[in-house]
């Protein structure tokens, strides 16, 4: 008995002194001791942002290009190429004349922008319904994706008189371009996508009674959107490339119409202007559309990383 009230009394002791020494916190410390209360930042969030602007993927193509606009200021690249100032202008020329013409670029990008957007989402809806009809009826349609691969083959500059001829010398025919030149890639790619599927998905489809409309609709499609949208980012730049050029020849608006005036009458900095504006316009474009990507198909593998 008393090995045990011993034993009660030094157990009953050593929890009356754990509960005589709380652990506070560094809030309840300040406050017993009247110190000021130290306050410890939350850095996690912020040490990832820092990383991700300074993560070597974005920061060495910055430098590059500033790099390569050092160059190009100090004129060493007309020095390499023996070129003058009128042939290559500096970009704080190119700049200046971005600035005293401004809404003018801005209003002729809007119009190239909208050339290049409408043609596109023509051109690959042809060209998805293309590729559907090479895969429903292989015998019959894949003779449809060689036309649309002798389409792309034709040049833009023999293309651009023609659709002028047939929808006029308005937006349309520009729209007709763009159209003609994005198709083949999306029915490529398409066609690629829907041809290649798991063939135990296949099967499995089969063995549930599915149909032809049934399996295009569960796995044929959904296993060709990456490459849907691999198509959407090439015709995202190949879209303003065939707008721009379709200008060149009739048109009476446009970066492409103004390019070619200001070439003709040797305002080269206005020319440039026109070129920087529509290298943005295609890269906000794509980014537009890679974004677009992420979003519909953020169950893909490609998506996770």
């Amino acid at each position: 008995m008393e090995t045990n009230s011993v034993r009660e009394t030094s157990f009953i002791g050593s929890t009356s002194k754990e509960m005589a020494q709380p652990v506070l916190t560094a809030t309840q410390k300040s406050v017993a001791t009247g110190s000021k209360p130290v306050v410890v930042a939350k850095s996690k969030g912020g040490s990832r942002r820092s990383k991700k602007v300074f993560n070597a993927g974005v920061l060495l193509p910055v430098l590059a290009g500033v790099l390569f606009l050092a160059l190009w200021e100090f004129q060493f690249f007309h020095k390499i190429f023996d070129l003058k100032k009128y042939q290559l202008p500096l970009p704080t020329a190119i700049a200046e004349t971005m600035r005293d013409n401004f809404s003018l670029l801005l209003a002729y990008t809007g119009y190239t922008l909208a050339e290049a957007v409408l043609g596109m989402l023509v051109g690959s809806a042809i060209g998805f319904l293309i590729a559907l009809a090479a895969t429903a009826w292989p015998r019959w349609g894949s003779g449809s994706l060689t036309l649309v691969a002798a389409l792309n083959a034709v040049p833009i500059v023999a293309l651009a008189p023609i659709m002028n001829l047939w929808f006029g010398d308005g937006i349309g025919s520009r729209i007709a371009i763009v159209t003609a030149t994005t198709m083949a890639a999306m029915a490529i790619n398409a066609y690629k996508g829907m041809a290649a599927i798991d063939p135990l998905a296949l099967d499995l489809m089969h063995s549930y009674a599915a149909g032809k409309p049934a399996v295009f609709r569960y796995l044929r499609i959904q296993s060709s959107l990456p490459y849907v949208f691999t198509a959407l980012k090439i015709n995202a730049t190949a879209s303003m490339i065939g707008a721009i050029v379709g200008e060149f020849f009739f048109s009476s608006k446009g970066l492409g119409y103004l390019l070619s005036n200001s070439i003709k009458v040797a305002k080269m900095p206005l020319g440039w202007s026109c070129i920087v504006l529509a290298a943005i316009a295609g890269v906000i474009f794509y980014l537009v559309v890679e974004r677009l990507e992420k979003v519909f198909i953020k169950w893909h593998p490609s998506q996770r990383t």
